[in-house]
């Protein structure tokens, strides 16, 4: 079969840790395009994988003929770039949060229908070993009735491994938009829907910048979320964790109390209400520190979801929905009031 033809938008950080070398290392497709605004950045990139470089997407999209991208940008240019690749007959990997607003979210999932091509939303802890497994022992109703949940992720900033450092787009909110609760948070209010099977309703937050100067966008907050049920549970999301990154999930229980990378040896303990505790070793959870998950297995299931003609597992739907969490916690903590989803 011949190989799906793949270009790179944006060759930052994510581009270079995640899409790049999982593209490479998958026997159907052929990276055969780049581009990056910084020349020097999508040369060196163009060189590494045997691929034409470019600085202007819009070029790349005319003169090469391209399957599917990764959109690998700032947050301000998801949505105007996806929607490009997408009319220009391309799939799209779009890494989270997905747009800037619930109007650009719902342009890019029209321009998905209206051109017949996958979106997807590169939310890769539904993809975690742990996350896995929970998301089977909840649906086998091994918890009973859930009553609530904590879930975190937090580390030292994208300043540690951000390709611009501390000059960073992740910290301008004309580009980023969002801070800690777009790069971190997003990823675990679409975990927390994923694992629990419902929605969020109501969102109450408060959404500081308090750690890091000459930053424009938010760097610690918590939410309390509360589903359709009556589930309630907290979602924090920091870049002051600076000592050691913190990516877990509690989940408390009727018979059984989950606890997902909360542990150095056992990414999924399950502590049951008759005493019984079995712990799972399930290998490490993707992480930007050395030691992590190699493999996120997006790549793999984009390529498949094209590939057998699927709708993702996170489609643009489902990417709307995680950042709607987000959007309601900003505006919660701006006006100190509860939001209704």
């Amino acid at each position: 079969m011949e190989k799906l033809r793949i270009a790179v938008i944006g060759c930052g950080s994510i581009a270079q840790n995640r899409h790049l070398g999982e593209y490479h290392s998958h026997t159907g497709v052929a990276i055969v395009a780049v581009c990056d605004i910084v020349e020097a950045r999508a040369k060196e990139t163009g060189e590494k994988y045997g691929a034409v470089y470019y600085t202007d997407y819009k070029t790349l999209l005319k003169e090469e003929k391209i399957d599917a991208v990764s959109v690998c940008l700032p947050n301000y240019l998801h949505a105007p770039v996806s929607i490009d690749a997408l009319k220009a007959g391309c799939h799209v990997l779009c890494e989270k949060p997905m747009a800037t607003s619930q109007k650009e979210a719902e342009d890019m999932i029209g321009a998905a229908q209206d051109t017949n091509k996958k979106l997807m939303i590169g939310h890769n802890q539904r993809f975690v070993a742990s996350h896995v497994k929970a998301k089977e022992l909840i649906e086998k109703n091994e918890l009973g009735k859930i009553y609530s949940f904590r879930t975190t992720f937090g580390h030292g900033g994208p300043e540690k491994w951000s390709a611009d450092g501390a000059d960073s787009w992740f910290f301008k909110k004309e580009e980023a938009f969002i801070g800690a609760m777009g790069d971190l948070g997003v990823h675990k209010a679409d975990l927390m829907r994923y694992l629990l099977g419902e929605e969020f309703t109501e969102v109450s937050a408060i959404v500081e910048t308090n750690a890091k100067e000459k930053i424009t966008v938010d760097d610690n907050a918590v939410c309390i979320l509360r589903a359709e049920s009556g589930l309630i549970g907290t979602l924090t999301a920091s870049w002051a964790y600076n000592a050691k990154e913190d990516n877990s999930t509690i989940i408390y229980g009727e018979k059984a109390v989950l606890r997902l990378e909360d542990d150095p040896d056992y990414g999924l303990i399950v502590q049951y209400t008759n005493g019984n505790t079995v712990n799972y070793q399930l290998g490490k959870i993707q992480s930007n520190d050395a030691g992590g998950q190699k493999t996120t297995h997006v790549i793999d299931h984009f390529i498949t979801s094209i590939v057998e003609n699927k709708e993702p597992l996170i489609n643009g739907e489902e990417g709307l929905k995680s950042l709607n969490v987000i959007l309601a916690a900003l505006e919660s903590s701006e006006t100190k009031r509860v939001i209704k989803i």
